[in-house]
């Protein structure tokens, strides 16, 4: 908002600060249908979309609240039912879905996304995107199900995530073709972790998750296509293992989480790319010294390759417009090879 008062209602992010790449979503929803208004008052609206979940947006509050799931037992798991991954309405109609409209604002009918491709495509470098199954899972039974579940109700969890998985891989299949000759890569969604580390452990992830991360990349690079995985939180506790499931790059590094893309250079370059770290609370201090200081810190894990300035999350409202516009300029200045810091 504070973008389009100052530089008007036309905005684009991508093309104001000439950004290289845009990430493009499909409709992923299980079931596709325009969402069910609930409740609706001045200050708030509750949704019910086609993954079942019933989400709260109110206009005075960043972050949507998830008020209920559509799977809240065990042995609803095996009953869920999908619509077609491959359905032609995922690529090519206008609509409502969860991953873009609930967010900071809730979006309704959405131009498709074979339209919202042709945009940019003559002008950027443009990824679609998928899902893991844990990012999906905790859409449908919610988050602390997701987590309790994987203890006390591993066989049947499990099962569901393998459903999951071949419904991700057969979407993002359908999404290649869709979109063959116009993409580069592929974002995998995927929230695993939080500030202080994984949400479950290694071994669990290795198991159940490992496996459909490990067929998405492969699905995409024998399309030739690039993999960016994006996860919150600290999951470095599983670099290692998207190294050798040949991952390309890990976004967005938040440094609140404890994570430095310079000290991570040095145990992962060659082996994996990372974007992000730029530290949004470092763009919202509004420090120009601050936050050159921060860009040519992080311009370090440059040099040689291997990383692409962002930030460590989503840009906030607190982030003035010109900030983010110095960080860019400090960016073109001094981020030309070779690499002067």
């Amino acid at each position: 908002r504070r973008c389009r008062k100052k530089w008007g209602n036309d905005f684009d992010p991508y093309r104001h600060f000439d950004l290289d790449y845009v990430v493009i979503n499909p409709n992923m929803d299980p079931r596709i249908q325009p969402f069910e208004v609930i409740e609706q008052t001045d200050q708030d609206i509750v949704v019910k979309t086609g993954f079942g979940a019933t989400i709260r947006r109110r206009k005075d509050f960043p972050m949507p609240r998830y008020e209920t799931f559509s799977v809240n037992r065990p042995e609803e798991m095996a009953s869920f039912e999908f619509e077609s991954p491959s359905d032609s309405r995922r690529f090519h109609s206008a609509g409502d879905d969860q991953i873009n409209g609930v967010g900071d604002d809730l979006a309704r009918n959405i131009p498709s996304w074979d339209d919202r491709v042709n945009a940019y495509a003559n002008d950027f470098c443009l990824f679609g995107s998928v899902c893991e199954p844990f990012e999906y899972l905790w859409r449908i039974i919610g988050s602390e199900n997701a987590l309790i579940w994987m203890a006390t109700e591993a066989n049947s969890l499990t099962a569901f995530v393998d459903r999951i998985g071949d419904f991700l891989f057969d979407l993002a299949q359908a999404q290649i073709e869709a979109g063959k000759g116009r993409l580069a890569g592929m974002y995998i969604w995927g929230d695993v972790a939080y500030v202080k580390g994984m949400l479950f452990g290694r071994k669990r992830w290795n198991e159940v998750f490992k496996p459909h991360v490990k067929r998405l990349i492969d699905l995409c690079h024998a399309n030739n296509l690039m993999t960016i995985y994006h996860g919150c939180g600290n999951a470095s506790d599983i670099f290692e293992d998207l190294v050798e499931i040949n991952l390309d790059g890990y976004n967005p590094l938040e440094a609140k989480s404890g994570l430095d893309v310079v000290e991570l250079k040095k145990t992962y370059g060659g082996r994996l790319a990372f974007c992000g770290n730029i530290d949004v609370r470092v763009l919202e201090s509004g420090s120009k010294e601050a936050i050159e200081k921060e860009v040519c810190y992080k311009l370090q894990a440059a040099k040689g390759g291997g990383w692409i300035f962002q930030s460590d999350h989503s840009v906030t409202s607190q982030v003035a417009p010109q900030s983010y516009e110095w960080a860019m300029e400090v960016l073109r200045e001094k981020g030309n090879y070779p690499l002067v810091l």
